[in-house]
């Protein structure tokens, strides 16, 4: 019955909700630690026998073991999903996840590449060997934000550099537009013209054909990186947090960036916000009629 219950529960999740495969095995994972918890403390592996108190005692269980906040965060998320559903199928009176609280986790705030790093970066020669590409695919991260996913799947159709947008499939199979810039598009084209690709052809083809590998890209960028002397450990998710934090600073609009970043909830967004408070403090003091400083005599 609960193994039943939890492969129902996974099947809603990739078919309705479309979640990916990583997020499903994490799922999976975690309801299975629920079960063989279960099984240690009670003699059966069934979930759905659970009340507050056992997944109180398992969170506890698992915090002993090692398991960090976040990590716990992750274990509780999905516990209160798997039981939110069972409630909704009628299969139990209440979620016994409901009021459980996981420790707080300590939000790691993004590093980011500053203006003038991003520009170093960006800017590889393209008479290199792959030079043309290069500059294509950073410009592109560093002008749109999109996701390294998102991006080892685009196809020449997704790119209207005309209108200079770039239409991407995010998490949840949610479809968005992003602006590009000027020299991203200018970059695009030029590789595109060395390579002569059709609107179906990958943007950046891997080996065989087909579109590269995230982890062909992540190594690509960590040599590049290097090769133009930054110091940094520059990965995607680095362009996409300075992306987000240049356009942030300069903009203030969260929902904005919000909906460039393809962010389901603002309060994933609003990470962003601590980036650059001397920004926020001149806004004040332009704004506020009773925080101007006196200026020196």
């Amino acid at each position: 019955m609960s193994v039943a219950a939890v492969e129902a529960f996974l099947a809603h999740l990739q078919v309705e909700k479309r979640m990916s495969a990583h997020t499903l095995d994490a799922y999976r994972r975690d309801l299975d630690a629920l079960s063989q918890w279960s099984e240690r403390q009670r003699g059966d592996g069934d979930v759905l026998a659970l009340q507050a108190e056992d997944l109180r005692g398992f969170i506890a269980a698992e915090h002993r073991r090692g398991l960090t906040p976040k990590s716990l965060q992750r274990r509780l998320s999905a516990c209160r999903s798997f039981y939110g559903w069972q409630v909704k199928q009628g299969a139990l009176a209440a979620s016994p996840a409901a009021a459980i609280r996981a420790p707080k986790a300590p939000r790691k705030l993004p590093q980011v590449l500053d203006p003038d790093e991003a520009k170093a970066l960006v800017e590889v020669p393209t008479d290199a060997p792959l030079g043309l590409r290069d500059r294509a695919l950073l410009e592109l991260f560093y002008s749109s934000g999109i996701r390294l996913s998102e991006l080892c799947a685009l196809r020449w159709r997704d790119l209207d550099l005309g209108d200079g947008l770039v239409t991407v499939l995010g998490k949840g199979s949610k479809q968005r537009s992003v602006p590009l810039g000027s020299y991203a598009a200018a970059a695009l084209r030029e590789w595109r013209a060395s390579t002569g690709a059709g609107n179906e052809a990958p943007v950046f083809p891997g080996r065989g054909g087909g579109p590269i590998t995230p982890r062909a890209i992540q190594l690509r960028i960590r040599q590049l990186a290097q090769r133009q002397g930054l110091f940094k450990r520059v990965h995607p998710h680095l362009l996409r947090h300075s992306f987000a934090s240049h356009i942030l600073e300069s903009s203030g609009d969260l929902r904005g960036v919000q909906e460039l970043l393809g962010h389901a909830d603002i309060a994933t967004t609003q990470i962003y916000t601590h980036l650059d408070y001397q920004h926020l403090a001149k806004v004040y003091d332009a704004a506020h009629p009773r925080a101007k400083r006196k200026s020196d005599d």
